[in-house]
């Protein structure tokens, strides 16, 4: 059954806007924790010159990504592949493109770890790893609206929240991720891209 998150559909064009300038010309794409499915659902529409694989942990999300690739019948968005972020082993042995979509606040910090380390092991020279979602910045006065939104995520999980953004970034610099771009974009969210050396 398809699920849908309300915010997908305000969030998904400013992100593809984004995705025009880094996503290579062709390759495989693969999303990290796809949710509901709507996300890499419009984006195979959106890049039909990519294959885009989905994943994620749960069944529940698994079903419904599912539900959308075949309301959709792209041929080049892949039957979706249970993957945690924070184990090693993860299905894919390589990709020229990864997508996380608002996985970093919402999943503990080993999470956001296994992602890098799985950026790094997949992905060749030059290849994105593309990051979206709410994030503290050292030197910037944090929104209201992110404050309450870490409050929440912290109540529901204490593993959970709204990280700061040079703590990734730092921890990314020790795969050989570089951080290339950095886009704010609307509701106090951030799109950020790194590359791999």
């Amino acid at each position: 059954m398809k699920r849908h998150a309300p915010a997908a559909s305000r969030n998904r064009d400013p992100i593809a806007t984004v995705l025009r300038d880094v996503l290579p010309s062709r390759g495989l794409v693969l999303e990290v924790a796809s949710g509901t499915g709507e996300h890499v659902a419009y984006f195979a529409r959106a890049f039909p010159h990519l294959d885009w694989q989905p994943t994620d942990p749960d069944q529940v999300a698994l079903q419904s990504i599912e539900a959308w690739r075949r309301a959709e019948g792209l041929p080049n968005l892949f039957a979706p592949l249970p993957l945690d972020a924070a184990s090693p082993d993860w299905p894919v042995a390589r990709a020229d493109a990864i997508v996380c979509i608002n996985m970093v606040h919402i999943s503990p910090w080993s999470a956001t770890i296994g992602l890098l380390d799985g950026a790094e092991r997949l992905l060749g020279s030059g290849a994105p790893l593309y990051l979206y979602g709410a994030y503290r910045r050292r030197d910037v006065p944090t929104a209201p609206s992110n404050e309450a939104f870490d409050r929440s995520l912290r109540a529901r999980d204490p593993e959970w929240g709204v990280r700061l953004l040079e703590d990734v970034v730092a921890e990314a610099e020790q795969r050989s991720l570089r951080l290339d771009r950095l886009v704010e974009v609307p509701a106090n969210n951030l799109s950020v891209v790194f590359r791999h050396l």
